[in-house]
């Protein structure tokens, strides 16, 4: 597995000089290297209760990310994914605790535990007032008598933090952070694993599946599912979560365990929000990485009853930039198109033949889709199948609002709906295509002279002529031979999508931005589809 790192024996304290380096000086580290790494704020008042949490490495943002005014006072770092010694975490306690005492935020695993724990009893012997909470949020196992603690730590760390931040007595955030402990709880779901560094990557969840109730180690989840979209995912965490929720409001925590996308995190939220439990959630802290197991590919979501306090602890601002805010979850606020933009909807008209062939052209595109997808990956992005199938899809639901029976307000109305549903140069090129067609058509040009048209327009517009490597090195020589008949005009098709594959310097299109090897013996993808559709009208 290939990974930006120079030695997984250097990677934790390269990786924590690295985050100092862009601190802005707000941050520093002790001199312990490598067997002491801790992270503390330069700017600490020691009249305040220091808040001090710490594990394994491996979970970035969390635990040196959250370090900083309004959240962690020091953080300890260990390994990846091992506890941190007991020196190292005396170091921390010894580094940054004053008279007011110290709150050591601990998860549920048993080196944590046990290295915090015996910390905490050497500085408490040394006079220091010292407290220590256990997080145990996690509901994958239910039965399990000590449950780990994962992504609800956060909860812990932003509302103890903003207590200490405030002035309050050791007590007082022991006290807080013990309650929200007792309210959070979470649950994650994961694609695929992670990788540790300098060790083969564990392939244990096949194809199709999602593992859930997972740690954020790597270990095992209470089952693995069938995955078969975002909203059934969500719908599998949500039914875990729900019996453990009691009345009221609740902040919901949405957390990317590594890998996962922001967009598959935006879609996650919304489906959170849609959820059985959605009209429970007022504020919401992410979509964000926060709590991460390495590169793995999944997202956990932590819940915790809303009080006042809490909920204005929640907001306070910190300086962590790690930290990705709180928000109010509300209705989508749409406002109008702007003037001039909002669509002209031509009068619907039915014409059988009209609307069969449009259906299989529509068709035959969709079933291309990965065929295409497949073929654009050799020397594109992968998406022309799925950008033209997306459009295809639309204009079969939009059928019955066009002006079929109107051959020039046909073309308008594809161009139109075109340029609305499908994405990219593709788009515009073919939405230019259709209007300029409906212009020629208006003009009194039968079907393949309006066709005609929108080719030179398309050329004129976007640069591109045969030989260029587009779609047009077979939509050309098909339109030039289609008065002789639809097979020709395949066979043109076809001997010009094929030629394309011999090219191998594209002068037009995302293709021009790529090696020669990138392209050779490949067709390009937008010449194919236009191929395959003449091929499969004809036969």
């Amino acid at each position: 597995m290939k990974q930006f790192i120079n030695a997984k024996e250097t990677l934790v304290t390269e990786a924590i000089d690295g985050t100092l380096r862009t601190a802005g000086g707000r941050l520093a580290r002790l001199d312990g290297y490598p067997h002491i790494k801790v992270v503390v704020r330069t700017d600490w008042d020691r009249s305040k209760v220091a808040v001090i949490s710490g594990g394994g490495s491996g979970h970035e943002p969390s635990h040196a990310g959250f370090v900083g005014q309004g959240m962690l006072t020091a953080a300890v770092c260990g390994e990846v994914f091992a506890s941190p010694s007991v020196d190292a975490v005396l170091a921390g306690i010894l580094a940054v605790t004053g008279k007011a005492g110290c709150l050591l935020v601990v998860k549920n695993y048993t080196g944590d535990r046990l290295n915090f724990g015996l910390a905490a009893e050497r500085a408490r012997a040394q006079g220091l007032k010292v407290s220590m909470v256990i997080v145990d949020d996690d509901i994958a196992l239910p039965d399990l008598p000590q449950p780990r603690g994962v992504a609800g730590t956060l909860f812990v760390h932003k509302i103890a933090g903003a207590l200490a931040e405030q002035g309050a007595d050791l007590d007082r955030v022991t006290e807080a952070a013990q309650r929200v402990i007792a309210g959070a709880r979470s649950i994650g779901m994961s694609l695929d694993t992670c990788t540790i560094p300098g060790s083969p990557k564990e392939d244990r969840i096949p194809q199709g599946k999602a593992e859930l109730g997972l740690g954020i180690h790597g270990e095992p989840g209470v089952e693995q599912v069938g995955f078969t979209s975002a909203r059934e995912a969500m719908r599998m965490v949500v039914e875990r979560l729900a019996p453990n929720m009691g009345p009221g409001p609740h902040v919901a925590l949405l957390n990317n365990l590594g890998s996962t996308t922001p967009l598959e995190m935006s879609v996650l939220a919304e489906e959170l929000c849609q959820s059985r439990i959605g009209d429970q959630i007022r504020t919401l802290i992410g979509p964000a990485p926060m709590m991460t197991s390495l590169d793995m590919r999944g997202f956990s979501v932590s819940l915790l009853p809303l009080t006042k306090a809490d909920e204005s602890a929640l907001a306070a601002p910190v300086a962590p930039w790690a930290w990705p805010g709180y928000s109010t979850v509300g209705d989508i606020v749409i406002e109008p198109l702007p003037d001039g933009l909002t669509p002209i909807q031509a009068i619907p008209s039915e014409n059988a033949a009209t609307r069969a062939l449009l259906e299989r052209c529509c068709n035959i595109l969709i079933n291309a889709e990965g065929d295409l997808n497949a073929l654009d990956a050799k020397s594109g992005d992968g998406d022309t199948g799925s950008t033209l199938a997306t459009a295809a899809r639309a204009l079969i639901q939009a059928m019955d609002k066009l002006p079929l029976a109107d051959q020039t307000q046909l073309y308008r109305a594809i161009g139109l709906e075109l340029s609305q549903t499908m994405g990219g140069s593709s788009g515009v090129l073919l939405a230019i295509f259709f209007a300029a067609a409906g212009d020629a058509s208006a003009s009194g040009k039968g079907p393949i002279g309006a066709l005609g048209a929108g080719l030179e327009r398309i050329q004129q517009v976007g640069g591109a002529q045969p030989g260029d490597r587009t779609m047009i090195d077979a939509l050309a020589p098909a339109l030039d031979v289609l008065p002789q008949g639809l097979e020709l005009a395949a066979a043109a098709a076809r001997k010009g999508a094929d030629q394309t594959a011999t090219i191998t310097r594209a002068k037009a299109g995302r293709a021009s931005y790529l090696a020669e090897e990138n392209l050779a013996g490949h067709n390009d993808p937008g010449a194919e589809a236009v191929a395959r559709l003449f091929e499969q009208l004809a036969g």
